[in-house]
């Protein structure tokens, strides 16, 4: 017996037309794709025992202090219409950060879209029965896998809001990185007149991964999670942080064409314009990008006051207004993460790296690219 969603996968023109065989298979091996590609997707959340998580996950969520800017708009939006959450990508905590905002204010969690190196093992299982996590295979290419996917999106968006995450992985640079179109394309073809989009922006003073992902700058190749977690569990020593999850104004979809190539990009372009207008703009940031290899606080302070002038100018939402209450606190937070160094009345640069990083989250108000000014 099939259940509802995989009948209704298979009922979509879309899928149906694939069935019917071509790409070099036969109907047969089609059905088989689309079948496994199925079972890989399917999802179940338990949201008794989603809540429960906040306790075995307290060492963990202790460490990041959780804010939220905005929080009528997801209350406001759920109750009147399917909600999509489309969130820049920082860190791992995003998965448990975000949700857990959302139930911290009586609003129920989505499902989210992970990727699905973040499936083996026992926090497969508990992503796949508990979290109501979707596994999502990135950059491929085949046929099967993409028609079902949207097609499995689609069909969620009846019954469930989603989570994803526009930029697809997480910034190995720190910048907010071009917008995928893979599962804004799949909710355009969910054919819901109540179906809405939330910009959401999720922000750290520091990222618990910062030097692991400012190492490598970009993604060379996906790496088992169980090696990336081990490695999260050594930076976590010490770690302390706070987390600004902000949102959007709603972006309606029921006026787009969803086989138009123009809109989903459009589409996918105006909300990573929107991400980044609400990303908030943290101490570490600015010290990060006014920061030189050496510099007196003074000299230090007066560049901040600059880059704030100029984020004020181009409507960003800062979350500090003064220069020297952002040097005093971004130095403080970068001094005990050991990526700037005092000595001898100047302010040092030890981990280059990481500095970049950090002052790349900001990047995309500093200097907009076309796209980002739509």
């Amino acid at each position: 017996m099939l259940d509802d969603i995989t009948q209704a996968v298979l009922a979509r023109e879309e899928v149906a037309r694939y069935l019917r065989g071509g790409h070099g298979q036969s109907a047969v091996q089609a059905r088989e794709r689309v079948h496994a590609y199925l079972d890989e997707l399917r999802t179940t959340q338990r949201y008794p025992f989603y809540r429960a998580l906040k306790h075995p996950l307290y060492p963990i969520l202790r460490k990041i202090e959780r804010h939220v800017e905005h929080i009528d708009v997801p209350r406001a939006a759920t109750r009147a219409s399917r909600v999509i959450y489309a969130s820049n990508h920082k860190s791992h905590t995003d998965y448990l950060v975000e949700p857990l905002v959302l139930d911290d204010n009586g609003v129920r969690p989505p499902l989210i879209a992970a990727g699905i190196n973040l499936f083996g093992g026992p926090l497969g299982l508990l992503h796949r029965h508990v979290t109501g996590a979707v596994p999502i295979r990135r950059n491929t290419k085949d046929p099967a896998y993409l028609i079902t996917l949207k097609a499995y999106v689609a069909e969620l968006l009846r019954e469930h809001d989603l989570l994803f995450y526009l930029e697809g992985g997480r910034s190995y640079s720190g910048e907010l990185k071009p917008p995928k179109t893979g599962l804004i394309h799949a909710a355009m073809q969910a054919d819901r007149a109540n179906l809405v989009i939330i910009p959401t922006a999720i922000a750290y003073d520091l990222v618990l991964e910062d030097r692991a992902l400012a190492r490598q700058g970009v993604k060379r190749r996906q790496r088992a999670f169980t090696r990336e977690l081990a490695e999260m569990v050594g930076l976590a020593v010490g770690y302390r942080s706070r987390a600004w999850v902000t949102f959007g104004t709603p972006i309606r979809m029921d006026a787009l064409d969803p086989e138009s190539r123009r809109a989903v990009l459009d589409l996918a372009h105006h909300t990573r314009h929107e991400i980044g207008k609400l990303y908030k703009v943290l101490p570490t940031a600015l010290v990060a990008a006014a920061m030189q290899p050496s510099i007196t606080k003074r000299d230090l302070e007066a560049r901040v006051e600059g880059l704030l002038d100029t984020l004020r100018a181009a409507g960003a939402n800062l979350g500090v207004d003064r220069s020297r209450e952002a040097v005093d606190e971004g130095l403080d937070l970068l001094k005990g993460r050991h990526v700037i160094a005092f000595e001898r009345g100047r302010y040092r640069v030890r981990e280059r790296s990481v500095l970049r990083y950090y002052a790349r989250t900001i990047s995309h108000l500093i200097s907009p690219s076309p796209n980002q000014t739509c």
